[in-house]
């Protein structure tokens, strides 16, 4: 069977760990040369790419930090230098800092929106000028756009609405290219970023479904959004969340 993705070229931010590694290795099951970029781990980021090409793919790991939005343009730049051609960005690179109000740093806040708000801008803008038409814009976001569930996550929520209203604003500015761009919101998912047991097991009573996700299932989601099948859907913060909101 043909791969949905063949002859496509992807990159993804933050894809050494988690959810990005995960839409690493289904974008690249999938077809795609995968680039994607790390910020400290290395060695996973390698072994990443090792493992795709053992198996016939392609990929490129691209040292960059995010919140660094200079690095990421480069990473972007490389990445469509380096396999010719660029047709689908992740923005998946994002940073969870929780404080209370009072204790919660303007340093911090900073670093935040770099990480979670302005690499999302600054990696769109520069695939933009290597885009094909027709090609995808994913961003993961959060459900904590939609509900903040619980204290000292002001900033982190915030965050997270920012990336969704900029969803819709890029949707209408690369809509004429038949760009699609559209955020995903993962709920309550087990990654390195929510590895806790004892905070699984409270969050298992709210979600419908009595479980957390896999980051499997978030990637399977990107796939799909970077499909041709998904040409009509754009503009759309996309729930998947196991019930969390219901």
């Amino acid at each position: 069977m043909t791969k949905p993705l063949e002859g496509k070229v992807a990159i993804v931010t933050g894809g050494s760990r988690g959810i990005g590694a995960a839409i690493v290795r289904r974008l690249a099951m999938d077809g795609a040369s995968v680039a994607f970029t790390f910020a400290n781990s290395k060695e996973k980021a390698e072994a990443i790419a090792a493992d795709i090409e053992a198996k016939g793919g392609k990929a490129l790991a691209i040292h960059a930090d995010s919140a660094d939005a200079a690095a990421v343009q480069r990473a972007v730049d490389t990445a469509a230098s380096h396999f010719g051609a660029l047709d689908i960005l992740v923005n998946n690179a994002g940073i969870l800092l929780l404080d209370s109000l009072e204790a919660f740093r303007l340093e911090d806040f900073d670093r935040m929106f770099a990480v979670n708000v302005r690499a999302v801008f600054a990696g769109t803008q520069a695939a933009a000028k290597h885009m094909h038409d027709g090609g995808r814009v994913i961003t993961i976001g959060s459900v904590v756009a939609e509900r903040s569930g619980f204290p000292t996550s002001a900033v982190y929520s915030m965050s997270k609405g920012a990336v969704a209203a900029m969803t819709r604003g890029l949707a209408r500015d690369l809509g004429p290219r038949g760009i699609t761009v559209n955020t995903i919101q993962p709920g309550p998912t087990v990654t390195d970023m929510n590895s806790d047991p004892h905070s699984h097991e409270m969050l298992k009573g709210l979600m419908a479904l009595g479980r957390l996700g896999e980051d499997r299932e978030i990637a399977s989601f990107a796939a799909y959004l970077a499909s041709p099948e998904a040409s009509f859907i754009t503009g759309a913060s996309l729930t998947i969340d196991g019930g969390y909101l219901a």
